[in-house]
């Protein structure tokens, strides 16, 4: 009787091991059926920004192209505000399906989570799928300026502390934190005017209301002759500017300016997914009608995998927590 009952347990537990392996192996069918057949349906792309600007419309004709690539339209939501942080809070608490992606930018990644509280980890909340470019920060100076180069205006600073002028979007903004960097190095003061836009910042510049603009620019301004361009804020050279200076040029390679225009997904998206977004994107970034849609905005193409792009990322993410607690910004 007893070896009855033993027989019989062990013949249960041989059939729930059986249903369960057949179930794991179903799921397991289901998942790689899912995968092999994405996208079934339209995406979704959070934008962080309003809609009409520069990186909303080069976002807009980039997604054009990787439509074409996998078959299914890409429909951009706009959530702008709080920095890029109201954007990246909901790409974050998305489901990691691969039916939600979006724009990551340098201000929510790797300034405010480090002035503000956000509801997400930089690091491990997103997938890095890609970068595909670079927005136009630079030194502007109004055309008639008697400062020729970036170096005099350190000249100018450190003869006249803190009367060297110079306008930036915000007040901790990427601009701010890359000239108060090089304010430090050059042991000069310079004083920041914060202005909401880039717009502003212009028009206060060609005003004569400040010395420099540490900012967005605009070519058509510079082409006109209102506004000259002699640095651009960032590590790598930009093809379309081949003239002007980026910062290693000028002793300035140890300064942090992470140019990050680039598409994540959350956390947890398969590789096999993420891969297929990262092939498609990369080979949108190089059609035709893109490109020329970057050099009609007068942004700059520059590509980075996913792996570089999270590598990039969290190089700087490190370096920011630590410059933003020196300054005393850091929450």
């Amino acid at each position: 009787m007893k070896t009855s009952r033993v027989v019989f347990h062990a013949k249960i537990s041989f059939l729930l091991c059986l249903v369960l392996t057949l179930f794991l192996a179903a799921s397991g069918y289901a998942q790689e059926l899912k995968i092999a057949k994405y996208p079934d349906r339209p995406i979704t792309f959070i934008h962080p920004l309003p809609a009409g600007g520069g990186a909303d419309i080069l976002t807009r004709l980039l997604c054009k192209e990787v439509e074409k690539s996998l078959g299914q339209p890409i429909v951009i939501v706009n959530k702008p505000g709080g920095s890029l942080t109201i954007g990246a809070a909901a790409l974050a608490t998305s489901k990691p399906d691969g039916y939600t992606i979006g724009f990551t930018g340098a201000s929510a990644l790797l300034i405010v989570p480090f002035t503000d509280k956000v509801p997400y980890d930089p690091i491990k909340d997103f997938h890095q799928i890609m970068q595909w470019g670079a927005p136009n920060f630079g030194v502007t100076v109004k055309g008639d300026s008697p400062f020729k180069g970036f170096k005099d205006i350190v000249a100018y600073a450190r003869q006249n502390p803190k009367k060297l002028t110079y306008g930036t979007t915000g007040q901790i903004g990427l601009h701010y934190l890359i000239m108060e960097q090089i304010a430090r190095k050059e042991k000069v003061q310079f004083t920041q005017i914060p202005f909401k836009g880039g717009s502003e910042v212009e028009a206060a510049l060609m005003g004569g209301h400040i010395h420099v603009a540490a900012s967005e620019f605009s070519m058509a301004q510079i082409e006109a002759g209102n506004t000259r361009l002699l640095m651009l804020l960032r590590e790598e050279h930009a093809a379309e500017y081949p003239k002007t200076p980026v910062l290693k040029d000028l002793g300035y390679g140890d300064i942090h300016a992470p140019m990050i225009q680039g598409i994540a997904a959350p956390k947890g998206i398969p590789d096999e997914i993420a891969k297929k977004l990262e092939e498609a994107f990369t080979k949108a970034m190089k059609e035709p009608a893109f490109i020329k849609g970057m050099k009609d905005v007068g942004y700059s193409v520059l590509y980075r995998s996913g792996k570089e792009s999270s590598d990039y990322i969290a190089k700087n993410y490190e370096f920011f927590g630590k410059y933003l607690k020196e300054l005393g910004l850091a929450k």
